[in-house]
């Protein structure tokens, strides 16, 4: 059996090439059981960083196989 687990993962990036975080300015929240949830809180953090043009935020995913 698997499960799905869902994180939101960004921050302020050093340049608008947006290769690297800058240090200390790096965001995790998670996990979520459902995409919904994840997607909520991308477009709140989203929201509170519009303006700052450097700031990005992503949804990422993992399966984890469940013993049972």
């Amino acid at each position: 059996m698997t499960m799905e687990r869902y994180w939101v993962i960004g921050g302020d990036y050093s340049c608008l090439g947006f290769k690297a975080l800058r240090d200390g300015l790096q965001q995790l929240e998670g996990p979520f059981e459902a995409r919904c949830e994840a997607e909520a809180a991308w477009k709140r953090l989203s929201s509170e960083s519009s303006s700052r043009a450097t700031a990005r935020f992503s949804i990422a995913h993992e399966t984890i196989d469940v013993c049972q």
